[in-house]
């Protein structure tokens, strides 16, 4: 079975929306509460209103595309692309907030949240094959542990969702 040429995280838009939701429900509903309460100036309002916008930027999600060969990441300002077939550097950061840091051979850097491929057969089909790829080369200084123990996940996360999609668990 070939993989899609290229792929997108598909629940991008659901997590766009939610951070969209919460940046502005959250300062509304502050709002609301100094309204009721008599309190509200321009200066609170303003306040809300920053308040909102950095909820914004912490809660936007990272879109990532993954090709044959690349990956890229695109967050709210910037924009990262790492050759996933030319791999130096696989670091692994597990605990509240997992990041999977991919580095090249060229030095492009690219951070990205480790459950994005285990919701995501997809993205993570290509990567894997692209990895396959990069360890075939020999390129990767570092981060073959990292690799070796995120494939296992991955490949835990799917069988779980096969089984209990199945009814067997």
């Amino acid at each position: 079975m070939n993989p899609p040429a290229a792929s997108r995280n598909s629940q991008w838009r659901g997590d766009a929306r939610a951070a969209a939701g919460i940046a502005l429900g959250f300062p509304l509903l502050l709002g609301g509460v100094d309204t009721a309460a008599g309190s509200l100036t321009a200066t609170r309002a303003l306040l809300w209103t920053g308040l909102g916008l950095v909820l914004l930027a912490v809660l936007w999600p990272t879109k990532v595309m993954v090709a044959p060969g690349l990956l890229a990441t695109h967050g709210l300002l910037r924009r990262h692309y790492v050759h996933t077939d030319r791999l130096a550097s696989v670091t692994w950061h597990d605990g509240i907030a997992q990041r999977l840091r991919l580095e090249d051979a060229v030095g492009n850097r690219a951070e990205v949240d480790p459950r994005i491929f285990a919701d995501d057969p997809p993205l993570w089909h290509i990567l894997d094959r692209d990895i396959r790829t990069s360890l075939s080369h020999g390129t990767p200084r570092d981060g073959q542990h990292a690799l070796r123990q995120l494939s296992r996940r991955i490949d835990r996360e799917a069988a779980r969702t096969v089984f209990r999609v199945s009814g067997l668990r």
